[in-house]
């Protein structure tokens, strides 16, 4: 098939982009730049250019491209600073309200036959009830207001993929990353936190995180471009856990002394009120769908077998 990718050159962009290549698919990159041109031929990919939130470059692209599938991995998020979450992800929300909607443009305009998009399903699921979450459960409900725009984005983004009757549009809600250029890779900031001891376990710890090593998000990825039927899927690893079992654990691998515990209040302090829902708050989500119906497993079904190596 014809498969183009927009964010082609992040970090999933650089596990996805060789995969589809050798699973036999002509591969295009939507690249903002003549810097990216590159970079996508060396991953095997046919480079185009447009600025996603550009409509005209966009639709100018995808006819250039004339692609069957077109998957949406517009991100924009570097380090995430908690006490300021809404700030760190305002890129990444508009990509995913104007992007993702000139994308959906041309796709219509184009005969684009299915449309994969990246959601969030680590930070996202409504609070209350279960620990674990399936496709079937909402999203928060009532977001703490440093979280509202990026739920918000996600909404939006969701909401129009699966609105969209003339194609068959497939939503992949990705765990939290780890792996190769992500927040959570060797050397990086979040891990050398936990090294140095300056990031706690706040309240209880009892938030559930879900993983997912970034090669088996970018395998899950090519499974629904190849088999997704319309809906959405969770994209996890097989082993939710909350924050006071990985972050110690985690700690051990890396050499370090167990992290410290501090009370709600000085975590809000430290790391502001997103900070302390997804310490405290946070829902897990199951991948029991994605397995279903991708025929997807991940090669590293828990975050203890994978951040090993990272560490």
């Amino acid at each position: 098939m014809r498969v183009l990718v927009a964010g082609a050159t992040g970090a999933m962009g650089k596990e996805l982009l060789p995969r589809l290549v050798e699973a036999g698919h002509e591969v295009f990159a939507m690249v903002r730049s003549e810097s990216g041109k590159s970079g996508a031929a060396r991953l095997g990919a046919v480079p185009v250019i447009a600025d996603a939130l550009d409509r005209s470059q966009v639709e100018a692209a995808v006819r250039e491209a004339a692609p069957e599938v077109i998957v949406n991995q517009l991100t924009a998020i570097g380090d995430v600073d908690t006490r300021h979450f809404e700030r760190s992800f305002a890129a990444t929300d508009r990509l995913r309200i104007e992007g993702n909607d000139n994308l959906l443009a041309a796709a219509r305009a184009t005969g684009v036959r299915r449309f994969v998009a990246q959601s969030n399903g680590a930070f996202t699921y409504d609070r209350t009830g279960g620990r674990i979450k399936s496709e079937q459960d909402p999203l928060d409900r009532s977001p703490v207001a440093p979280m509202a725009s990026m739920i918000a984005a996600v909404e939006h983004l969701e909401k129009a993929v699966l609105g969209a009757d003339w194609t068959e549009g497939i939503v992949l809600r990705y765990g939290a990353f780890y792996g190769p250029g992500t927040s959570m890779a060797p050397g990086s900031e979040q891990l050398e936190m936990i090294r140095k001891r300056k990031f706690p376990v706040v309240g209880d710890g009892g938030g559930v995180w879900s993983f997912v090593h970034i090669a088996d998000a970018a395998e899950a990825t090519v499974a629904a471009v190849e088999n997704g039927g319309r809906g959405v899927y969770n994209i996890v690893d097989d082993d939710p856990a909350p924050v006071a079992e990985w972050l110690p654990e985690l700690a051990v691998m890396l050499g370090a002394k167990k992290p410290l515990r501090v009370p709600r209040f000085i975590g809000r302090l430290a790391a502001g009120e997103a900070g302390v829902v997804l310490m405290t708050e946070l829902r897990g989500a199951s991948n029991a769908k994605a397995k279903r119906e991708l025929g997807w497993h991940p090669a590293h079904p828990t975050w203890r077998q994978g951040l090993q190596p990272v560490a």
